[in-house]
């Protein structure tokens, strides 16, 4: 170790952080387990699948908001930190789940929304209650303005909002309070108002509430938009774009001014010097790689691994979800490689395909008809070799797909219900036009129940469920694949398997082979004694994979060499697609295949 080089410089160089080689798992409570009936997921219905987690082999859990919460958004409007909603249990049972995953060797991440609260959170009553309390200033409050705008004033209002900025869930981001004659910001639901973080005393509540949780032996936090906390104090109009009728704020709020310096704070307040193995992930919309390689350098101490959006922005003219349109998979490897790339040397990749906010990976990734079980197969292998800390979101290792969902009634996002309602009443769209446009990318895709087994309702709840469960979970359900050697579940036991037991999948390097190709996704992962080999086929059809790196031809793939198939997604009786050639690889649709080679030292 250099004179130069702090003690977190020297461990990252040693490379050997605990979390590279684990992988976690994301469980949306509301919808993964029901244990009294009353149709929403609840704690005990995750303590009652402890077993399956473990089976699955995952190292941790990140629980989605179980805090007390009016349930505005699900959780993430957060009205007691310190408490747990009755809907999902209690403290005790709170305590009883993290006993569970300690004794099988895992931890507890809890999602952390700090950007924001609810407008129900005590805080909150106190700063509307008047001008002068002392936590006025804990929110962002500002009178209202003269002139037009998205916020020009309705009939019986003082004045327009305060800026142009709109909310991510439609409408203004602003709301006015008729009792102290201001606004107040919101950049989600206007039951969400954002929490002030210019004010020292807002952090210090935070931090001590944060460490009120580890202290109470959770592992880390999962932070909700936590790139959004520094925001330019004067909060300008933003950019407005043609036929839009807000501003985008983004540029004044995503990584503002002093966001480095209050995650640098947060980590000496609440993680620095504990000696125990923490978890921490910064969600951050908007985030360019040279930032998260700022973010993610231990040398720096903020977090450990970020949550970007650029590949899953790729699928949606300019960034609008409601607008979907064909991914290419160039531009796919274009994006993921230049993550692999710009992380090589310093930080950290968080990998993913879908979560609570994304729609099903099969469906969005791959296919969800014919070759569901291939296609999900081979999107678990390619997601978790890269270079980075994989995620799992609940039911993806089933191959659970997209929800047809039929009328606007059969929705329960805010995020969706807000959108139709502003596109038919503002924007002039047909109802019709609306849903089409909201079925591949709506996040009520994800948060359809876990499909447990083929009994009514998926096995999820005795009662009426709070989402309707997708009709295929007769056939697409947990009981059919724990024990079926063949099934989606267990090849991702092997990929998690893999990944624990293989230095080169955890500490490897990573190359894109085949940028061009519109079909073949290939890269390799080497360390100095060893290499692995990706091929995948992102199509229904054979498709050629041509390398000429010394993998193929004599003593290469044929068999015959140092190479080995150490996994694939088609059973070993199903042959081979036939070679083009001593270069080349035929893989057949949606086919994956791993290699490994030794190395001889120098």
């Amino acid at each position: 170790m250099t004179t130069q080089e702090t003690e977190a410089e020297a461990a990252y160089r040693a490379g050997r952080e605990w979390f590279k080689s684990a992988v976690v798992y994301q469980i949306y409570p509301r919808s993964f387990a029901d244990s009294d009936g009353d149709g929403v997921g609840d704690l005990r219905g995750i303590i009652g699948k402890l077993d399956y987690l473990q089976k699955l082999g995952v190292d941790v859990v990140w629980l989605s908001p179980v805090y007390r919460s009016p349930q505005d958004d699900n959780g993430y409007d957060i009205s007691d930190y310190r408490d747990i909603d009755p809907v999902f249990g209690d403290l005790e049972t709170l305590d009883e789940l993290l006993d569970g995953l300690h004794s099988r060797d895992m931890k507890l991440v809890m999602d952390l929304v700090v950007n924001h609260t609810s407008d129900e959170h005590p805080w909150f009553a106190e700063s509307r209650s008047s001008k002068d309390n002392p936590k006025r200033d804990w929110y962002w409050w500002r009178p209202p303005r003269e002139g037009a705008g998205p916020g020009a004033p309705a009939p019986g209002m003082p004045g327009a909002e305060p800026n142009n900025w709109g909310s991510a869930f439609s409408g203004p981001a602003w709301e006015y309070d008729a009792e102290t004659g201001e606004y107040y910001l919101h950049l989600f639901s206007r039951k969400q108002p954002d929490l002030n973080w210019e004010n020292p005393e807002v952090r210090a509540a935070v931090y001590d509430m944060m460490n009120w949780w580890l202290d109470r032996g959770v592992d880390g936090f999962r932070m909700d938009v936590i790139n959004f906390i520094s925001k330019q104090q004067s909060l300008p109009d933003g950019p407005q774009a043609e036929g839009m009728l807000y501003g985008d704020g983004g540029p004044h709020f995503i990584c503002g001014p002093r966001i480095h310096e209050f995650l640098q704070e947060m980590h000496r307040e609440v993680f620095a010097g504990r000696d125990k193995d923490l978890l921490t992930v910064g969600e951050m919309p908007g985030v360019t790689v040279e930032d998260a390689a700022l973010f993610t350098d231990p040398g720096r101490g903020e977090v450990d691994m970020v949550f970007q959006f650029e590949h899953v922005a790729l699928d949606q003219e300019g960034g609008n979800k409601w607008r979907p349109k064909k991914l290419l998979l160039t531009d796919l490897k274009k994006s993921l490689g230049r993550w692999q790339e710009g992380l090589a040397e310093r930080g950290w990749n968080s990998l993913y395909w879908g979560n609570h906010d994304q729609a099903r990976a099969v469906s969005r990734f791959g296919d969800d008809g014919q070759y569901r079980e291939l296609s999900a197969k081979m999107l678990a292998a390619v997601l978790h070799l890269h270079r980075g800390t994989p995620y799992v979101y609940q039911g993806e290792e089933l191959g659970m797909t997209n929800m047809a969902f039929g009328a606007i009634s059969d929705y329960r996002d805010i995020e969706v219900l807000n959108h139709h309602r502003e596109a038919t009443t503002h924007l002039g769209h047909t109802d019709a036009e609306v849903l089409a446009a909201l079925a591949p990318l709506n996040r009520d895709n994800a948060r359809t129940p876990v499909q447990w087994d083929a009994s009514r309702h998926g096995g999820f709840t005795t009662g009426a469920p709070w989402i309707a469960v997708n009709p295929n979970a007769n056939t697409i359900n947990a009981a059919a694949q724990v024990d079926d050697p063949d099934s989606v579940f267990s090849f991702y036991r092997k990929v998690i398997a893999f990944r624990h037991a293989d230095p080169v999948v955890a500490y490897g390097d990573f190359s894109m082979l085949l940028p061009d190709d519109e079909h073949v996704y290939a890269f390799k992962r080497s360390l100095p004694e060893a290499e692995l080999l990706v091929l995948a086929n992102f199509s229904g059809t054979v498709r050629t994979a041509g390398l000429d790196d010394g993998w193929f031809g004599s003593g290469g793939l044929d068999g015959q060499g140092t190479a080995e198939l150490v996994l694939g997604n088609y059973p070993p009786d199903a042959g081979e697609a036939p070679a083009s050639g001593p270069q080349q690889l035929d893989l057949r649709p949606w086919e994956v295949k791993v290699f490994r080679r030794d190395l001889q030292s120098p």
